[in-house]
């Protein structure tokens, strides 16, 4: 039993090694510099008050410092140096599901690393919420490398106290502990929100809220069989999220049809919300290159810039 546990021990050192190892080498290689691009800038301090020169914007003009002194005078403005990013993850049940290569917390361990290695490299603060259906964790922000690693080690291995997910008590939760504008993702299968109830509502309120304060970007991450039901007969499920155990005939092409269009319309209606307060929403395949998905993420923010 000890060599069991020995084993398994050292093959998640393994794993979290090759995950370092992949991460780091992405964003220094691709990332860092693209992230660069997208982000830093975007935030502007007030630096001093100086005489007005040719060529300056008359739009800076201080126009109470300069009646004080019968003489024009601007703001100078810089951009500010150190920004903060928030890591929001969804640790429910359903994130530990994956029918194809890998479990979606094994996806989100190795983008949260990408994400985490080119902040720092930017010189930029991270910190985590982990959430299921209440907050399960908060790492505040921090720089260096020990900092990502253990953000990384803690995804890939944590294992939530509560079923469920809560993406609204996530957002409640950094409008109250973060006060300073943040670059936000927040990581999810968005699973939970579903067009029947007012969980949607709910999240339209937080997404509007969180937007106009953070710089708000959604990661939607889903497996192949959260938007399609293979035919494959009576087949029994266990729901992640409730532990509910229930069969279903997945050779009727009705049921396998709406469960197909369910999973759309609940992803439109989330992306809807999104793009409505002014935030991003992009859509995450477990089987497909998450490289390529960030890269068309980050040139399409610099493009908005």
């Amino acid at each position: 039993m000890t060599k069991t546990v020995s084993n398994t021990q050292e093959d998640k050192r393994k794993k979290l090694r090759r995950i370092e190892i992949k991460t780091r080498k992405l964003s220094n290689q691709i990332f860092s510099g693209s992230y660069h691009s997208a982000f830093k800038g975007r935030g502007i301090s007030f630096s001093e008050v100086r005489e007005y020169q040719y060529g300056d914007d008359v739009r800076t003009i201080d126009w109470n410092v300069t009646a004080r002194n019968s003489k024009p005078f601007v703001k100078v403005f810089e951009e500010e140096r150190e920004l903060t990013m928030m890591l929001l993850i969804d640790v429910s049940q359903s994130s530990f599901f994956g029918t194809q290569n890998e479990f979606k917390n094994h996806i989100i361990a190795e983008i949260s690393g990408i994400l985490a290695f080119s902040a720092i490299t930017n010189n930029d603060k991270v910190g985590v919420i982990f959430f299921s259906s209440e907050i399960e964790k908060f790492i505040p922000p921090k720089k260096g490398k020990t900092h990502i690693l253990r953000i990384i080690s803690e995804i890939y291995d944590f294992h939530p106290k509560k079923p469920g997910t809560n993406v609204v008590e996530a957002l409640k939760y950094l409008n109250n502990v973060v006060k300073k504008k943040a670059i936000t993702f927040l990581i999810s299968d968005f699973l939970n929100p579903n067009p029947d109830g007012n969980n949607l509502k709910d999240l339209k309120n937080s997404v509007s809220i969180i937007g106009k304060k953070h710089d708000l970007i959604g990661l939607h991450i889903y497996d192949e069989r959260d938007a399609n039901l293979p035919n494959a007969g009576l087949v029994r499920f266990i729901d992640s999220e409730t532990q509910k155990e229930f069969w279903i005939d997945t050779s009727n092409k009705n049921l396998r049809e709406k469960y197909a269009k369910d999973f759309q319309l609940n992803y439109r209606m989330v992306k809807d919300i999104f793009g409505k307060s002014g935030s991003q929403l992009e859509s995450l395949k477990t089987e497909d290159s998450y490289v390529v998905a960030l890269m068309n993420m980050f040139k399409q923010r610099e493009l908005r810039r």
